[in-house]
């Protein structure tokens, strides 16, 4: 190899190494500080329902933490889009997934406005937020409007929402918006 091709193909390849490590700074400035870490598991990450929030669907579970979040109980198949304020701005039953989020606290990680569900349906406003065993656990609305259970003999992580309620989980669950799973 001459030397005018050894110092090209030297050029190439540091332009190369310097493309991937702006690439991968990139990727990690973006990516949420909770991605790679096992959820918060701690006795704040987890909700204690008293009577009264049973006979309230709109109240908020106890012990599901502060601010801006939504919150999703997996005993209730409940999601609520929580304010600022700590309040509930909306509320609404869900179809879970086949495999549940372990309680704790996460992040919203990735969206995608349509997709085809691991079930071969047509999903649209995708908000997900954990995975479990290699799969993705999020939010979804069918684009016919259906909610059936899902098949139990497979693994799925789309938990099932309303078109309307979809619509809404889409506006108010941006990137990095907390999601806070409780029992």
């Amino acid at each position: 190899m001459s030397r005018s091709s050894s110092g090209f193909v030297a050029g190439l390849t540091a332009a190369a190494l310097a493309a991937v490590g702006f690439l991968a700074y990139q990727a990690s400035a973006s990516a949420p500080d909770t991605l790679g870490k096992k959820p918060d598991t701690s006795p704040s990450a987890s909700a204690s329902r008293s009577p009264k929030d049973k006979a309230d669907p709109a109240a908020v579970p106890a012990q599901s933490g502060s601010g801006e979040r939504v919150v999703y109980s997996v005993g209730e198949d409940r999601v609520w889009l929580v304010g600022g304020s700590g309040k509930a701005q909306r509320t609404f039953k869900v179809t879970p997934s086949t495999v549940d989020p372990v309680p704790g606290t996460y992040a919203v990680t990735s969206r995608s406005g349509t997709v085809t569900g691991t079930d071969g349906v047509a999903i649209e406003h995708v908000v997900r937020f954990a995975t479990v065993d290699g799969i993705a656990i999020g939010f979804s609305a069918a684009v016919d409007g259906s909610t059936p259970k899902p098949d139990p003999s497979k693994k799925t992580g789309g938990i099932r929402e309303s078109r309307k309620d979809g619509n809404a989980m889409w506006e108010f669950a941006t990137i990095s918006k907390k999601v806070v799973v409780v029992p």
